[in-house]
This record gives C-alpha cells, structure tokens and sequence, in this order.
C-alpha cells in the first residue's frame, strides 16, 4: 500500500524522510515506530482537507508537524483508510474498539492505551505500530516538541529566511530538556556519514569521560586489509550496532532511567529519571554514581556523561 501511495504521490517519500529524520533528531526514536511516521504521512495525502495534498517536501513535512500538534488524541482514533475501502461497519468496529481503550480516562487520564489511537484496514484496534508507545507522557512531550518545531518552520517560510543555522534548529534538540545527557564518539557510530551535528554540551556537571575504543569502527581501513585473511574474518564484524548494544544495557541495567535516542545517526543520548521505576533504595543512591556506572558500561563508545538535574523525590 505504501508503495502504490509512493506511485501517486513521488513527493510522499521526501516527507516521510523528512518526518523520520526530525522524530529521530528529537530522541523520539524508542517512541514512535517507522511504519508509524509513514502512516501519519500517508494520511496526510490520502485525507489532505481542507487543503489540497501536499506538493512539496516542506509543505508535507509543515503538515506532519501540525498533524502531530494539533490533532485530538485524546477523544479521535487515526483512521488511515489508504485505498478508501472502509465500510460504515469496518469504521463502527474502529470506533467500538476505540472508546474500549479510552474507557478508564475519567478515573486516569494517563493510563489510556494506546494513546495514539492509529488505525487502518488491517489494524482496527491499532495494535501493531503504537499500541505500547508512544505512551501518554511521550506523547504529550513528542506534541510540544512538534508544535514548536511547527511555529519555528511556519517563521521560516513566513520571513523567507536562508540562514542555515535557523533551519538546522529544526533537527537539534536541546539538551537542556534532559536530566542527564550521553555524548558519544560519531566515528564509532555505525553510520557516522548520517550525522546531521555534532552535539555539544556547555552546562550540566561533567560525571564520565572516555576515550574512543580501537577494538571497533564503522569502516575497515586500508591497514586493515595487509593482515591475513584469517585477521580479517576477526575484525569483520556484521551488522553489528554499539548504539543498539548500550541501549539495550542501558534499558536492561538501569530501571529508574528512561532513555532517549536517535537510532538514524545522532551522537547523544538523553536520560531522564522514571520515578515510577525508582525504588526506595535506588531514591537513596547518590545519582552521581549512577551515572558513572552509565559511563562504565559505555566504556569506548561513550564520549561524556552530563549531570543536569537531581531526581525528584517521591513519597
């Protein structure tokens, strides 16, 4: 389906890169699937009123931004009717299993789920792409982040401005907005060429430093090839991510941390305490270490760790 809407529409790819490259910019990558960003485009194209569908790349990714601000998740399902073959009872099933999920709002308006109600054809209770997240606080942080991006862009072309540096503001995030941040070494990245900026941190309490591991890189060089093939067949290593690698410690590891990151080339990692997640115990540690041991098991990838925030203490 998406590839017949690509036929229709050559500017639908350009968008959904664009749209793909801000959610991973913004960190948001653990939060909103791929296949979730290309439907939120699609239906962009495939419902484009009041307005005609998108003709340009700017304009479709303007649409996405104030898609992702503007629209009710809260009280209206996405329904993303790709080949305009939804029946009056296909669209009341959609409905039916949509108020199920938002059944307990009035007693928790945070535990509605999944709080991007997205939905097509073959998915009518939005089950595959964002049925475990974005959950409701992701959701309201991706919302500010898009309605922000979406006023500075609307400015942009507004004032037809041409200073680069005001355009790239639309893919860094700002650091600030994290209780402690990773920088990691870009030429340890598994594809450092999609680096859009490198990050760099002038506030926070520096916790961890290290230096870049030789026992990995991206790219084998010309010194690399004059060993025996034997050598080669050691230091060939296939589809191997350090950034999926740390991430997947971290989540493992560290229970009380939430993180954030940019799995299409980004080099920092954001971190903010869960303290649904912290226990008594792990409320009394000095997060000071905790971040060193953050730092540890980084060791060769990880740049430097940021201390910005204290944890908020919880009765």
């Amino acid at each position: 389906m998406i590839n017949g809407l690509q036929g229709l529409f050559p500017i639908y790819g350009p968008v959904v890169r664009l749209a793909k490259r801000w959610v991973s910019s913004h960190l948001f990558s653990a939060c909103l699937a791929e296949e979730a960003v290309e439907l939120l485009v699609a239906y962009l194209f495939v419902k484009p009123l009041p307005f005609s569908v998108p003709c340009s790349r700017i304009t479709g990714f303007l649409r996405f931004l104030r898609l992702l601000a503007e629209y009710d998740w809260t009280f209206s399902a996405l329904v993303v009717d790709m080949n305009n073959d939804l029946t009056p009872s296909d669209k009341k099933e959609i409905y039916d299993k949509f108020m199920l999920s938002r059944k307990g709002y009035e007693e928790n308006p945070w535990d509605a789920s999944p709080a991007m109600f997205l939905t097509m054809s073959y998915d009518k209770a939005s089950e595959a792409w964002t049925r475990s997240s974005p959950n409701s606080l992701e959701l309201k942080r991706l919302v500010a982040y898009a309605r922000s991006s979406a006023n500075l862009l609307t400015r942009l072309i507004l004032q037809d401005q041409i200073d680069s540096y005001r355009w790239e503001c639309l893919f860094r995030t700002p650091l600030n907005n994290y209780d402690a941040v990773i920088l990691l070494h870009g030429d340890r990245l598994p594809y450092p060429q999609r680096l859009l900026f490198p990050s760099k941190l002038e506030q926070g309490r520096l916790v961890a430093n290290g230096k870049a591991s030789k026992a990995f890189r991206p790219f084998m060089l010309p010194e690399d090839l004059r060993g025996s093939s034997e050598e080669l067949k050691k230091g060939l290593l296939v589809d191997f991510d350090p950034l999926r690698c740390y991430i997947e410690d971290l989540e493992k590891e560290f229970n009380s941390l939430k993180v954030w990151y940019d799995s299409l080339g980004g080099d920092v990692i954001g971190l903010t305490w869960d303290s649904k997640k912290r226990g008594r115990e792990e409320a009394e540690d000095d997060p000071i270490d905790l971040l060193k041991a953050v730092g540890e098991a980084g060791k060769g990838f990880m740049r430097s760790v940021y201390f910005l925030k204290a944890p908020r203490l919880v009765n």
